[in-house]
């Protein structure tokens, strides 16, 4: 069974700290790679959600080597206390 995929985007910045979207769809690809729904759209959708629900902050932001915008986020306080209540300890 796994996370749904939006707790699963909110697990990986809380273990890693900060990541942006490239980082996030690397790390799960394995587990969600094969899903539908596993695009880049949706995948920032999450991000943003997360960042608009206060659990993630934006960090910084960059243009990336093919012009692109490259959006960081960082997890707040409460994305910690979200992961800490609903993330179950084996996906920790």
């Amino acid at each position: 069974m796994l996370l749904p995929t939006r707790m699963a985007v909110l697990n990986h910045v809380e273990k890693v700290g900060t990541a942006n979207l490239e980082e996030v769809m690397e790390s799960l690809k394995p587990s969600y790679g094969s899903e539908k729904q596993f695009n880049k759209e949706l995948y920032l959708d999450h991000l943003m959600a997360l960042e608009a629900n206060g659990y993630l902050s934006l960090k910084n932001y960059r243009l990336g080597t093919d012009d692109e915008l490259v959006l960081s986020f960082e997890i707040t306080d409460d994305g910690r206390a979200a992961v800490g209540k609903y993330v179950p300890q084996e996906y920790r």
